[in-house]
């Protein structure tokens, strides 16, 4: 999306990620056809795109899924597996550049099947979306009621037609992890989140619990340039509550914009919501003072200092004054709290 898109989507794409995401490991199963575009091009993490005259040997060229006709009764539908099992917080049903092909409608069902499985005849599938109305070139934003774990999605789309992409924002289910067992709490993967930032006007700020570096300044947190004093800042909400042992700051493929420096702040948060989150993140006591960064590095900060606050719920990253960090990595043990 544009910098003007993301300030319109919903807080949740920028605090859930995208759990139908082909970088991350989601992969388009079967259709019931993709004549005019293949299926992969829907779960594609680049925003889609128009391009002018292109035609192929199926007719004009579509970023995205689109089907042929439908000259019969019925509906064309994709199967997802999703990057990892999760609960599924919203959808957003993107027909950018489909004016005339867009389908009128969609819905979209759920299923959780044992790891390693995927569905068949036999699947039973849970809705997670009533059909709803779509228009053409346009993002569709839709809160799922349903909270169900899901490893797979089914998008059905009514009778016909294009859909560029399909986001499916979500948090991983963290899976049973022995209590001393050091794992990476802020991975997305594991189920880290973002609760809250003051800013993501370049870059959204769940790319920072994304698994792997960063592959261009694109795929990052990056706030705005600036112009008054204090400082920006993001809260993320660890997999599971742990005594933090080594935490890494990367800002891989920023150069001329990176911050001077970051601190982190850190909590065990036993109740509340995330908007008091936010408020109570301005008194949390310290867990890492301010660094220096640069740019384009990977920096490592260990110390006895970070386990000695105990076990943490929440972090807080500040970054003095501005600028953009591809991946923040906080490690620690599990521990229950």
């Amino acid at each position: 999306m544009t910098a003007t898109a993301q300030q319109q989507a919903p807080d949740w794409t920028r605090q859930y990620p995208n759990l139908a995401s082909a970088r991350l490991g989601a992969r388009a199963l079967t259709v019931s056809d993709e004549w005019f575009a293949p299926r992969e091009r829907l779960l594609d993490d680049a925003e889609a795109v128009f391009i002018p005259g292109k035609y192929d040997d199926h007719g004009k060229w579509m970023d995205g899924w689109e089907t042929r006709r439908k000259r019969v009764t019925g509906h064309d539908w994709c199967i997802v597996r999703l990057a990892v099992p999760g609960t599924v917080y919203g959808v957003d049903i993107d027909t950018s550049h489909f004016t005339g092909n867009f389908p009128p409608a969609a819905s979209i069902d759920g299923c959780c099947l044992a790891e390693g499985g995927d569905p068949d005849a036999d699947t039973v599938w849970q809705p997670l979306l009533a059909a709803v109305s779509l228009g053409g070139d346009a993002h569709h934003f839709h809160v799922l009621d349903a909270r169900l774990p899901v490893t797979h999605v089914r998008l059905n789309i009514f009778p016909d037609g294009g859909v560029a992409r399909l986001r499916v924002h979500g948090r991983a289910l963290a899976g049973d992890t022995a209590p001393g067992a050091e794992l990476e709490l802020s991975s997305m993967l594991l189920g880290g989140r973002i609760v809250a930032c003051n800013n993501s006007h370049y870059g959204p700020p769940h790319a920072l619990l994304a698994p792997g570096r960063g592959v261009n300044m694109g795929d990052g947190w990056e706030t705005r340039r600036r112009r008054e004093p204090g400082n920006d800042w993001v809260i993320v909400e660890l997999a599971r509550p742990g005594r933090i042992t080594r935490i890494e700051v990367d800002t891989a493929h920023f150069k001329g914009n990176y911050p001077d420096a970051c601190s982190l702040q850190a909590a065990c948060v036993a109740a509340g919501t995330d908007q008091s989150v936010i408020t109570q993140s301005m008194f949390w006591p310290e867990l890492l003072p301010a660094q220096k960064l640069s740019a384009d590095a990977i920096h490592h900060f260990d110390a006895e200092a970070l386990a000695a606050l105990g076990p943490v719920t929440h972090v807080r990253f500040n970054i003095h004054p501005d600028g953009g960090v591809s991946r923040l990595r906080v490690f620690g043990r599990v521990e229950s709290v």
